[in-house]
């Protein structure tokens, strides 16, 4: 049997699905889920206090509609507790998903969100940048979700593939 050599990183180009990620933990189980957000690590305690399913509709600042599907997880950074005196393990973290989505409709296609903070303080949203399988862990490494002008970052995406077309792979022409 060829086993990866760890760690081994899975990266995200663009938006994570939420299914995506759940195929990325599945294999890793019994490995403790670390949640790396704002330059640090959740705490050992960390709690799942929300799973909500969003659909939204939007209209952009170009008069553009827009809709999409998202998973929102809140978690709630708290430190290590008589009940949680280690980060849970990547099965528990899908069975909270699991028993959550009998309940709830979670679109497997959704964008995967987390929501992130301590006790007091306000949440920050993020998006799930890549996932990291170490020997006795998975660490879900987030990053900062900003604030964008879609027409303007379409005009961007078009421009970079127009010139990404003509260039020759070498460099310039």
């Amino acid at each position: 049997m060829n086993a990866p050599a760890l760690p081994l990183t899975l990266g995200f180009q663009g938006d994570a699905s939420f299914v995506a990620v759940l195929d990325a933990l599945a294999p890793h189980g019994s490995r403790r889920l670390v949640i790396s957000y704002d330059g640090r690590m959740v705490q050992p305690g960390y709690h799942i206090t929300e799973v909500k399913a969003g659909s939204f509709v939007t209209l952009d600042c170009g008069g553009n509609p827009d809709a999409w599907q998202e998973t929102i997880l809140q978690v709630e950074d708290l430190p290590a507790s008589t009940e949680r005196p280690g980060h849970m393990e990547v099965g528990k973290f899908l069975a909270i998903l699991e028993k959550v989505a009998a309940r709830v409709s979670l679109q497997p296609g959704s964008r995967l969100t987390f929501e992130v903070g301590p006790p007091g303080r306000p949440m920050q949203v993020f998006d799930v940048q890549r996932i990291r399988i170490e020997t006795a862990s998975v660490v879900i490494e987030l990053g900062p979700r900003p604030a964008i002008c879609k027409p303007r970052h379409r005009a961007e995406q078009e421009a970079a593939k127009a010139n990404a077309c003509c260039r020759p792979p070498g460099g310039c022409c």
